[in-house]
């Protein structure tokens, strides 16, 4: 049985808000392996207005986003309680490469995996499809740490 975590849950995770939340839900989440988030790419997003008025595409930095989200969302669910008062924070981002385009209708499904993790910081695989292709892909590092720090 998958472990789902909706919207509501994820905005009490996370200090992301519209339009800079990139995940919709979560679909499956292991604590301390892996997630799988979701994210529904509406033409009315509002980057489309200016990327590109005549070929609409989701910027490749925001798909990365969605990862970090998505990699973070997990430190978040993993540490339970001990997160309140903390935030992740994106430390860095390797191996970048960008598939296929995303356009509005698509559906990006966002699969991140612990990579590794030491004391607050965390590394993850990371791979985002739509319609089961690969379109982007990227090993991202995040750390855990107070709000006050």
């Amino acid at each position: 049985m998958k472990n789902i975590i909706g919207i509501e849950k994820i905005i009490s995770m996370m200090p992301h808000r519209y339009p800079f939340l990139l995940i919709d839900k979560l679909i499956d989440i292991k604590n301390d392996e892996y997630a799988v988030g979701l994210k529904n790419v509406t033409i009315n997003e509002p980057f489309f207005a200016g990327h590109f008025p005549g070929k609409k595409v989701m910027p490749g930095v925001l798909i990365v986003e969605s990862m970090a989200q998505t990699s973070g969302a997990l430190v978040v669910s993993s540490y339970g309680e001990k997160a309140m008062g903390k935030l992740v924070y994106f430390m860095s981002i390797d191996k970048a490469r960008f598939r296929q385009l995303v356009v509005p209708g698509d559906q990006l499904l966002i699969e991140v995996r612990k990579k590794q993790s030491r004391k607050l910081v965390w590394k993850f695989d990371c791979m985002a499809k739509v319609e089961e292709k690969v379109v982007a892909e990227a090993i991202i590092t995040a750390m855990i740490a107070d709000t006050n720090d």
